[in-house]
């Protein structure tokens, strides 16, 4: 699904913030990606949806590499992953239901309707469909974003942080969400500070535990 081989990853002219990073993910795993604040958590999981690509290496999604990748390859390849933010970003303007459905129209295909509703239900939201974004709470918003993340039935959801803006109860909402999705035989990348929550997660799940350290991606180790 997602190959790096000694991936490296620096903006032009300066020193690489990411050096030798190998890494498999494969359908139905789950990976939780630690490390401080400025490590390159962000940075790593934009490589992995070719937001960035990498300085050198090589980097393997769904059987292409991403530096041969013309713009609809890329625009393909962003179809079978989902991504969950810190700060989800929505079209005030338009209800939950509509923002939710964005994807499928950014892609051209018809507003299936029905998988809206589900979706809806599935992140317990069915009573804020007609409800405009910024009435949403924090955990609401984080909610609305996942039914977004998974319209295109993605094979891969990347969540970024998505539980830094939310208390207790709320995150374990989330999580057991991915939880969920990842129990369908889809994978999920989650990058996250809060090691309570990976303990928490890791009595329901086998996760992976992944930390950036140094420039340099390694196994946290099993004391979480």
């Amino acid at each position: 699904m997602i190959e790096m081989q000694n991936l490296s990853f620096g903006y032009s002219g300066g020193e690489p913030l990411l050096a030798d990073m190998s890494l498999t993910v494969q359908p139905g795993s789950f990976h939780f990606l630690t490390g401080p604040s400025g490590s390159g958590k962000t940075t790593f999981l934009r490589l992995c949806y070719a937001d960035l690509l990498p300085s050198s290496g090589r980097m393997m999604a769904f059987g292409r590499d991403v530096t041969e990748l013309s713009r609809d390859g890329i625009a393909a390849l962003r179809r079978k992953v989902g991504v969950v933010h810190q700060d989800p970003q929505f079209l005030d303007h338009l209800p939950v239901a509509d923002n939710i459905a964005l994807p499928q129209i950014v892609a051209g295909q018809p507003v299936n309707t029905d998988l809206i509703s589900d979706l809806l239900d599935w992140v317990q939201l069915r009573q804020h469909g007609a409800a405009f974004p910024p009435s949403l709470s924090g955990g609401e918003r984080q909610r609305a974003a996942l039914a977004r993340a998974v319209i295109m039935t993605p094979d891969l959801v990347i969540a970024d942080e998505p539980t830094g803006n939310l208390d207790w109860d709320m995150s374990m909402r989330l999580l057991d969400l991915l939880i969920e999705f990842n129990q369908e035989g889809k994978a999920v990348l989650f990058a996250t500070h809060d090691l309570n929550l990976i303990r928490a997660a890791k009595q329901h799940i086998q996760a992976r535990v992944l930390r950036i350290a140094n420039k340099r991606l390694q196994l946290a180790g099993a004391d979480l």
